[in-house]
Parts: C-alpha cells; structure tokens; sequence
C-alpha cells in the first residue's frame, strides 16, 4: 500500500546490490511512495549484481562510485543533481564490509591494513559522502540522511568482528555531523539500528544463522526484515520526522530492550538439560544403581 509519503521527493541510494540487499528494498519503496532516486555502488558491485534490473524498475540511473574515494563521490553527487535538475531530499547509506570477517581474522588477530579498510569502507566513506554533499550544497533544506547501524555499535556480539567499531564510528559521524547539517540547514543525520538481517554483505559474520535465532527468541515482535527496514527508513526520509535528528534508532522487534525471553531462556535450559544428561552418562555408562 502507498501512502505518498515522498511524493515531489528525490533521493540517493548507496549499496543496492540484489534482491536481499536493503537498500534494493528501499529503492523500491521509495519510488513506490512518489519519489525520483539515482542508484550507486562500485563498479565491482555492479557487475556483480543486479542493480540494472532495479534501475530499469525504478526508472533511474546508476552511478558507478568508490564512497571512499572523495573524487568519485564528487563526480556521484554532480551526476545525481544533473539528472534531477537541481538538489535533492535524502540519501541513504548502506555500505559495509570487512576483510578481516572476510579472511577469518579473529577480533584478538586482526590485520590492520584490514582494519583500516573495514574502517573506511563501512564508516568513514559515510563521512565523506555527507561532507562532499555539504560543500556542493547538494541536498534540500529539511533533507534526510540514513545510514544503517547494528547493535554491535553498543553491545558485543560474538563474531560480529571489526564491524562493531565501524558501526560505533558510524553512529558517531551521524551526531557530529548531524549537529552541524543541521544548524546549518535544518537536515537531519540518524542511523537506523536494524535487526540482524540476511543480506550479501552480512552473511560473511561469523554464525549469522545463530545470531538470527537467538534475536528471533529474544524479540518480541521477532526480527525486522529488510522490508520492514525499509518502511522505517522511509519515515525518517519523510516530512513525519522532520525534528528527529542525531539519533541511532533501533528496529530491531524489542531486542535492543531485552534481557532474557521466555522462548530464549526454553532454549537454554533444553540446552542445559541436554548437556547435563551428557555428563550424567559420561559418568555411569551403564546406569546407576
């Protein structure tokens, strides 16, 4: 169902790769809402992927661009104002990677050239999109930008690796910036905090498929999806949340909330059981009498 809530609305989308990407879920319901997008992402990424078939449904082009390379985004954000005609509304940043995951380094191994590069790639490339959006003046008074976060910013979770401090980082860029933006030209900076999600990009952490689980018992309302994220960011792209700012919001169906489930804590104890009937045999084999 569409509500027209970007109606007259333009924006760029960072990160759409296929059909399990979030940013293809927004792309798709943003020009579902009345809004004009442009797509981006690396070269590589493109030939990789989908994104013709989604600019081909959304009507748009994309644009090859290196978010930590500040040439290709001055070029990125040049070509998405010629296209429009002039500014544009919002933009989202979905852009995450890490070698280290990718090679198996542990966080107690990592590589730093690797770290480096999780670093640039997953959090400072968000930096510069907004600081050369900034200096070219390229985005609407009241405008919006969303990139995408992760509890790990916050909390450990096993396996989630060099992430963590990048989405930590991210989250930080978000209020710096968004104090500044803002002050400046009333745009808002937040940073959706989405539940563990099934995405290309996020299948390289390690025992994703537990992590999942374990956020599905612990969630109230159980994990969003990447449509569900997209709905939510569409709001934050709106005129609905024009003085929400600075934030890191979570969608992730209570868990950020939680201590223990009902459901989790039914897991654990089977666990439990289970182990300690293990042990029990270990210890009489054949029985005790």
């Amino acid at each position: 169902m569409s509500y027209n809530l970007l109606k007259g609305k333009k924006g760029l989308i960072f990160g759409a790769l296929n059909e399990q990407s979030i940013a293809w879920k927004v792309a798709e319901r943003a020009v579902e809402e009345g809004a004009e997008i442009v797509l981006t992402n690396t070269a590589v990424s493109i030939r990789m992927g989908t994104i013709g078939e989604l600019a081909k449904k959304c009507n748009t082009i994309v644009v090859p661009a290196d978010a930590t390379s500040v040439p290709d985004l001055e070029n990125l954000i040049d070509r998405t104002m010629e296209h429009f005609g002039g500014k544009f509304d919002f933009m989202l940043h979905s852009i995450g990677m890490s070698p280290n995951v990718r090679k198996g380094r542990t966080y107690d191994d990592l590589d730093y050239d690797y770290l480096a590069k999780t670093l640039d790639i997953s959090a400072i490339s968000f930096h510069k999109a907004i600081q050369v959006a900034r200096k070219k003046d390229a985005i609407n008074d009241w405008g919006s930008i969303v990139a995408l976060s992760y509890i790990a910013a916050q909390r450990t979770l096993y396996g989630y690796n060099d992430m963590a401090d990048a989405k930590a980082l991210l989250e930080s860029i978000a209020r710096s910036f968004g104090y500044i933006y803002g002050r400046e030209k009333k745009i808002r900076i937040n940073t959706v905090s989405q539940s563990p999600t099934q995405t290309t990009a996020g299948s390289g952490v390690l025992g994703l498929n537990d992590l999942m689980d374990f956020a599905e018992r612990m969630s109230p309302l159980g994990n969003a999806t990447a449509e569900d994220c997209a709905n939510y960011v569409l709001t934050l792209f709106s005129d609905l949340t024009r003085k929400v700012t600075m934030q890191n919001l979570f969608h992730d169906g209570g868990f950020s909330s939680m201590g223990m489930s009902r459901r989790a804590m039914k897991t654990y104890g089977k666990g439990l059981s289970m182990r300690f009937d293990d042990v029990h045999e270990n210890q009489y084999p054949f029985g005790k009498e």
